[in-house]
């Protein structure tokens, strides 16, 4: 199967070759023949996913002496940024893992995408008597989700799983990009309406996953404790309160004086003389 990016090629082989499996010797139709391979996408990443919860749940637990750093060198951008990486290096902290699993299910997103562009004929001739309906709610699976009013519920689905996924996954990033993760669920909406409905089906399963994978590691994450965290070098030290000056041996300590009003002293009424 031919298509402009070639380096997609021996993928898009594999993900066919699987299709056709699931339907014949499992006997399941198209659609659900994509989320059982949505499915199976998910458990070859376990150990990808894995690192992701376990970068999440270290990013949790330096949370505070990050914000510390931060706020330390916030007039310096490249100061700050060269002590979080060695914070980083120092703490064994890989930012970069809560990214591996999407990064390495993009390749089989775009080459499901020509999979089923290409569906009709290069696939469906060799099964005449299959269907490419979906709970009756996706009539065909190879058509743009625009094409019919249920897909339009299944864009839905689309936008609320995507944003339960990003509000469990991204507890330790700052606003503004978490705030830029929910937002563009929103408004890759006019993007996705022109996917085969058999793409967003794949994305909304394996949104579901994230969905379940979220909570299982919310539940996971070992609850804050009132122990101080460990420090590292690069960690600011607090700054100590002055001691207080304790009264030599045998010296009478002065009362504190008020910064109120001026002290009154009561004077001795004269007796009168006789």
């Amino acid at each position: 199967m031919m298509t402009p990016l070639f380096l997609l090629e021996p993928i898009e082989g594999p993900l066919t070759s699987l299709l056709e499996w699931f339907h014949n010797t499992v006997g399941l139709s198209w659609a659900w023949s994509i989320v059982a391979l949505t499915l199976l996408v998910r458990v070859v990443l376990l150990p990808l996913t894995v690192r992701q919860i376990h970068s999440m749940q270290s990013m949790q637990a330096h949370m505070p002496e990050m914000k510390a750093l931060q706020q330390r060198y916030k007039d310096d951008k490249q100061k700050r940024n060269e002590e979080l990486m060695k914070f980083y290096r120092e703490n064994k902290i890989n930012p970069a893992a809560s990214c591996l699993p999407i990064l390495f299910q993009i390749p089989v997103f775009i080459s499901l995408f020509f999979v089923l562009k290409g569906f009709e004929k290069e696939v469906l001739p060799n099964y005449p008597d299959s269907d490419l309906h979906w709970l009756n709610l996706v009539p065909n699976i190879t058509d743009p989700a625009s094409s019919h009013w249920s897909g339009y519920l299944l864009l839905a689905l689309y936008a609320i799983s995507q944003t339960l996924s990003t509000l469990l996954m991204s507890q330790t990033m700052d606003k503004t990009q978490r705030t830029l993760l929910l937002i563009l669920p929103i408004a890759f909406l006019f993007v996705v309406l022109n996917f085969p409905s058999g793409l967003v089906i794949y994305w909304v399963t394996t949104n579901l996953w994230t969905v379940g994978q979220g909570l299982i590691t919310r539940r996971l994450m070992p609850k804050k404790t009132t122990e101080p965290v460990k420090r590292s070098s690069r960690t600011p030290a607090k700054q100590e309160e002055p001691a207080k000056a304790e009264p030599a041996a045998g010296s009478v300590a002065k009362p504190a004086q008020s910064s109120g009003q001026p002290r009154r002293v009561k004077r001795k009424k004269k007796r009168a003389r006789r």
